[in-house]
C-alpha cells in the first residue's frame, strides 16, 4: 500500500529519552510500564511496552528511544499508555527498540 507524503507528516515520531522502566504484573503478557522525556515541548510520557525479552528494566533507564506521540491515549490494564514505543521484531517475535545514532535531543520530530 502506497501513501501520501501528507500522510506520514501526519505521524508524529519523536526522539526521547527513556527515565523510568518497572515491571507491570498486571499486563496480560509480559511488559514495562516506560516513562520517556520527549523534551520541553511534550514532557514525560508513560507507555507500556512488551519488551521484556532483550531488557531489563534498569538497561532501558537512559536509552535513547522514538516513539509516536500523536495516538491518543489508550488504557492497558489499568495504566495509561500515552504514546507508541516503536520497534522491530527479531526472528522469534521479541521487540528490539528503535533508536537514534548518534542521540537526538529529546523531543525532535523525524523529518
Amino acid at each position: 500500500m502506497t501513501i501520501t507524503y501528507q500522510d506520514f507528516e501526519r505521524v508524529d515520531l519523536r526522539s526521547g529519552t527513556i527515565v523510568k522502566a518497572e515491571t507491570f504484573p498486571k499486563a496480560k503478557k509480559p511488559a514495562y510500564k516506560i516513562w520517556a522525556d520527549f523534551g520541553p515541548e511534550l514532557g514525560v510520557l508513560q507507555t507500556s511496552a512488551q519488551v521484556t525479552v532483550h531488557y531489563t528494566p534498569e538497561a532501558l533507564v537512559g536509552r535513547s528511544i522514538i516513539g509516536c506521540v500523536n495516538l491518543g491515549e489508550k488504557n492497558i490494564a489499568g495504566f495509561v499508555s500515552q504514546f507508541l514505543l516503536v520497534g522491530f521484531s527479531d526472528d522469534a517475535g521479541a521487540i528490539c527498540l528503535a533508536t537514534t545514532e548518534p542521540k537526538a535531543p529529546n523531543g525532535k520530530k523525524l523529518h
